[in-house]
């Protein structure tokens, strides 16, 4: 009865054939790592945000008034609405946690070389809105720092030449962040950034199945049909799409070898994320900070205004720039690099195992000063931290820049045409 079933559906929608197609037979090496697990994690998290977000919004009130007290009623009244935001607010870093960890192993890896740049302008986008999504929602508790927070990058807009100001204004809905402001933006965070996310993580899926996964060792397990001796082939089937047009070597069906190695990664992230949530919702005050259990009060400045951690990094180049119309562009010039990164990559070897030490080394101080201007976004701004941040700005952008000098002739070691066990 249910093969007719599903048979009366495949008729209608083909539900079957998308299920082989880019899951149950979708061809992923066989050498994929640890550092594979983040792709799944950020679409576990991704569920939860959706969720959570949702039941949520049932008992929060987007109004000046009542937002603070609202939230004080989920935590303090609503059934387990204090396990529901603590859900949603660690799951934000959870998302972000992954989300950088992701895009490390794509810099590791190369996996935003050909042909792959447009999969890498999707993540990036994709990374853009959450910053975004997370930004709008940051301002929603209408805690005192959510509301400072807000005012301090809101005005950046306003050294916008000429229409700076009138931009504030807009971006505000008031003269000042008000209710107006709240009321926009929770608009903005629940419906609008929601989809938007949604639909570019499905084009990010569908562009990946389309060029195929990148692996540890960065070559291509799609060959040109007839190209590879038949005893060499996998001995596994492929759906028709991928059989049809390519030779499929060293692959493995996603399913069930990658679903099930992928539940192993999801019980270990569920084991810290739930250890996080019941034992340090907090997060020492990176993840909520003291002055948001205060309400918002525009007579009241903390005492030192930082952004939350996942906003660190770009805060401080902000920051050590003296201008504010430079700071703001070299904060927004620090992610249009990332979405330029396959343009300055003039290499042809992917993996960072087959690559010169200059790479590694130039890998390595990048992630370095991105920790550290991470660190330092949430500390006050002293003259040493000036210091050090100005240096750690020079390295992060300093990558890019060697990139393109030493990838287009870069000694790299021979890269192996099958992927090594």
């Amino acid at each position: 009865m249910f093969a007719n079933f599903m048979a009366w559906i495949d008729k209608r929608l083909p539900v079957t054939d998308c299920w082989n197609k880019h899951l149950a037979q979708y061809p992923a090496p066989k050498n994929f790592n640890f550092w594979y697990f983040f792709g799944s994690l950020a679409m576990l998290v991704l569920v939860n945000q959706i969720l959570t977000g949702v039941w949520l919004t049932m008992n929060y009130e987007p109004s000046g008034d009542g937002a603070f007290a609202s939230i004080e009623y989920i935590m303090r009244d609503v059934d387990y609405g204090w396990l529901l935001r603590y859900m949603h607010s660690t799951g934000a870093s959870a998302f972000f946690v992954v989300v950088y960890l992701h895009m490390m192993r794509g810099l590791m890896y190369g996996s935003y070389q050909k042909p792959r740049e447009l999969l890498w302008i999707f993540g990036m986008l994709i990374f853009l809105v959450l910053m975004a999504e997370a930004f709008m929602g940051y301002l929603l508790p209408w805690g005192n720092m959510s509301y400072w927070g807000a005012q301090v990058i809101i005005s950046l807009f306003g050294a916008i030449p000429v229409v700076g100001e009138e931009l504030t204004i807009w971006i505000k809905g008031d003269y000042v962040i008000s209710g107006a402001t709240l009321n926009r933006f929770f608009a903005l965070h629940v419906i609008a950034l929601p989809l938007v996310l949604v639909i570019l993580v499905f084009l990010h899926i569908l562009a990946l199945h389309e060029v195929g996964s990148n692996n540890p060792e960065g070559v291509e397990i799609k060959k040109k049909k007839g190209s590879v001796k038949p005893e060499e082939l996998s001995k596994f089937k492929f759906h028709k799409q991928y059989s049809d047009k390519y030779d499929i070597v060293d692959a493995i069906p996603f399913h069930p070898y990658y679903s099930v190695k992928d539940i192993m990664g999801v019980a270990f992230f569920l084991f810290f994320f739930c250890w996080v949530m019941f034992f340090a919702p907090e997060g020492g005050g990176y993840f909520i900070e003291a002055p948001n259990f205060e309400p918002a009060n525009g007579l009241k400045t903390p005492e030192h205004i930082a952004p939350v951690w996942y906003f660190g990094p770009f805060y401080t180049i902000l920051r050590v720039v003296p201008d504010k119309l430079l700071g703001a562009v070299a904060m927004f010039g620090a992610i249009i690099m990332l979405f330029a990164l396959p343009w300055f990559d003039r290499g042809t070897v992917k993996s960072v195992r087959y690559r010169s030490k200059v790479h590694l080394l130039n890998l390595i101080q990048f992630a370095i000063c991105f920790i550290v201007l991470g660190i330092l976004g949430t500390m006050p701004a002293t003259p040493t931290a000036n210091l050090v941040g100005t240096i750690a700005s020079f390295g992060y952008f300093g990558f890019f820049v060697a990139l393109w000098f030493y990838s287009k002739n870069e000694n790299t070691k021979p890269v192996p045409e099958r992927v090594c066990k």
